[in-house]
């Protein structure tokens, strides 16, 4: 008996002691098992070093599409240097044979030299000027007098003209005074304006003001009253308000036309100052080309025309720039 009862009690203690492993298997299991996954999903990245030297996937798909975007900007443009090169040489082929034509005629004797010499020598001439610093002195006064004038023409002359361009009363009230000066030169009124204002900046500024005010005043007048009817009336039948419509419509409209003007302008205050400048100025490039004329400097002379030319350019190429940025709404044609 009292070994068949020790049997049975080993056999129970081993069941126990078994069953206690099962229990304790069991409940490690799924934490090891939860540990591992988390180990391995891309959110423990906290809790994992990271590997030296590996790359973020963002960083890896960048780098190619950067470089593809490279290649072909590359390969576009050497595409299209031949054609870059063609339309180059077209634009500048005119001007190429005129500087051509300015060095071979008075070496070969068909002008004389004396009075057009030629385009190497007045090259010579302008490089002179420029590394003594009178080309610059004369060329930073002639710029500040024409932008200033300049400025204030476009500041008084757009306003007015969209107030004439849109209110008929304004219309007819100042009509027929601005038919009576827009027939007047400006260099007509020169000896008008240095009497009254004397010979020193004010009135140079103020006959370029002059000068430049009537193109922009008529063309913004023109734009103003030939905006497409179509458009007034859509913009009308949202009920938009005045100033919303003036806004909205009449403005952006009325910019391509106004522009034109604006450039008209910008280069008129160039040639009205230059001769301006001939009257009773101590500087600036039309005092230099009016001195160089009287000591008989020719090329310094000619070096000073091409100056004004050169700005004259320049300026007229900026405007162009701020006149696409701002009716860049507009659909080309053909387009």
């Amino acid at each position: 008996m009292s070994s068949t009862t020790g049997t049975t009690a080993e056999k129970t203690d081993a069941t126990h002691a078994t069953d206690a492993v099962n229990t304790t298997e069991s409940v490690q299991a799924p934490s090891f098992t939860k540990s591992a996954e988390s180990a391995a999903s891309p959110e423990a990245g906290a809790s994992t070093a990271p590997t030296p030297g590996a790359s973020s996937p963002p960083d890896a798909r960048r780098a190619p599409s950067l470089t593809a975007r490279v290649r072909r900007t590359a390969l576009r443009t050497v595409r299209r240097l031949p054609y870059l090169l063609l339309k180059g040489a077209t634009k500048s082929a005119a001007i190429v044979a005129l500087l051509l034509l300015w060095e071979i005629a008075p070496r070969a004797g068909l002008v004389d030299r004396t009075f057009l010499p030629p385009f190497s020598e007045v090259a010579d001439a302008w490089w002179g000027l420029a590394t003594d610093g009178q080309l610059a002195d004369n060329a930073r006064a002639s710029l500040a007098r024409s932008f200033s004038g300049f400025g204030i023409a476009v500041a008084v002359a757009v306003p007015l003209g969209l107030l004439i361009g849109w209110y008929r009363p304004v219309a007819d009230l100042l009509g027929p005074l601005l038919e009576v000066f827009r027939n007047t030169a400006a260099l007509a009124l020169l000896p008008v304006f240095v009497l009254l204002l004397g010979i020193g900046e004010t009135s140079k500024i103020s006959i370029v003001v002059y000068a430049c005010a009537w193109p922009i005043l008529l063309n913004t007048i023109s734009a103003v009253r030939h905006v497409d009817p179509t458009l007034l009336k859509l913009a009308k039948s949202m009920d938009l308000s005045a100033p919303r419509l003036f806004q909205r419509v009449i403005l952006p409209a009325s910019v391509p036309v106004m522009f034109t003007g604006i450039r008209l302008a910008g280069a008129v205050s160039i040639l009205v100052l230059v001769a301006a400048e001939m009257i009773g100025a101590k500087a600036g490039l039309g005092y230099l080309i009016n001195a160089s004329q009287y000591n008989f400097a020719i090329p310094q002379m000619y070096a000073g025309i091409i100056t004004i030319s050169a700005i004259g350019v320049v300026f007229n190429q900026f405007l162009v720039t701020v006149e696409r940025r701002l009716s860049s709404w507009r659909v080309p044609a053909g387009g």
